[in-house]
C-alpha cells in the first residue's frame, strides 16, 4: 500500500476580531484626516492602506461623517486620560499648576495629529464634535483639576488674581496649541523652529512661568490710562 502523500501546508488564515479592525481602522483615518483635512481624506484609501474594503469601514463607522467623528472622540479620550491620571494631590498650588501646564505641553508635542484635527474641526465649526454623543457634552477633567488648585491656591494666599479655570484652561492650551500649530509658518516669518529639541525646555518652563505670575499677579489688569 502506498504512503500517503503529505500535503502542503495551508497558510495562516489572518483572525481579525472588530476590535482589533476598528482600531486599525481609526490608526490610519486618524493619519489621513490629519494629513489631507476631513474633504481631502478618501475612504477607500484609507481601506487601501489597511487591506480591507470600504464596505467594511462603513459596516463599523456608517459613514465618512461618523468616521471622522470616532477618530475625533479617539484623539479627546488620549488627553482626556491623562488628565484622568494626573496626580496633583500632594503638591502645593504652584508645583500643581505648573505640573498640568507641562502634561499639556508634553501632550501636544507629542500628537501633533490632535492639533491638526482640531484645527480641522474648527474649520468644520466642530459640527462633529456637537453632533457626537460622547464629545458634545465632555467636560475635560482638567477643569475640575484647575478649579480645585485654584481653590487651594487662594486659601493658602499664593494665588492673588481672580482667574476663572475655563480661562486658565484656554491661556495654558493656546499656547501648547499655537507652538505645533504654527511651527511651519512661525520659522518662515522669524526663523524660528518653536518645536526644535534644544529649546523644549526653555518654553515648557516659560509657559510655566506665564501662567505663575499671572496667578500672582495680585488681580486684574489696570483699566485704561485716563485722558489729561
Amino acid at each position: 500500500m502506498a504512503a500517503a502523500v503529505p500535503q502542503p501546508p495551508q497558510p495562516a488564515k489572518r483572525t481579525r476580531d472588530a476590535a482589533r479592525t476598528q482600531a486599525e481602522i481609526l490608526e490610519v483615518a486618524t493619519r489621513e484626516f490629519a494629513r489631507l483635512g476631513y474633504a481631502g481624506a478618501r475612504v477607500d484609501e484609507i481601506a487601501a492602506r489597511i487591506e480591507t474594503t470600504k464596505r467594511m469601514i462603513y459596516y463599523y463607522f456608517g459613514s465618512k461623517e461618523q468616521l471622522f467623528t470616532a477618530v475625533l472622540e479617539r484623539a479627546y479620550a488620549v488627553i482626556r486620560h491623562r488628565e484622568q491620571e494626573l496626580d496633583v494631590e500632594h503638591l502645593d498650588p504652584v508645583a500643581a499648576i505648573r505640573r498640568l501646564a507641562e502634561l499639556t505641553f508634553d501632550h501636544h508635542e507629542a500628537h501633533p495629529d490632535f492639533i491638526r484635527l482640531v484645527g480641522i474641526e474648527n474649520i468644520h465649526e466642530a459640527e462633529h464634535i456637537a453632533a457626537s454623543s460622547t464629545l458634545g457634552s465632555l467636560n475635560s477633567p482638567a477643569i475640575t483639576v484647575i478649579s480645585r488648585i485654584l481653590e487651594s491656591g487662594h486659601a493658602e494666599g499664593v494665588f492673588t488674581a481672580d482667574v476663572d479655570a475655563l480661562d486658565l484652561h484656554a491661556m495654558i492650551s493656546s499656547f501648547c496649541f499655537f507652538r505645533v500649530a504654527n511651527r511651519y509658518t512661525f520659522r518662515a516669518l522669524f526663523g524660528r523652529d518653536l518645536t526644535a529639541p534644544d529649546r523644549h525646555e526653555h518654553y515648557r518652563t516659560m509657559l510655566g512661568d506665564m501662567v505663575i505670575a499671572y496667578l500672582t499677579s495680585g488681580g486684574n489688569p489696570p483699566g485704561p490710562v485716563p485722558r489729561r
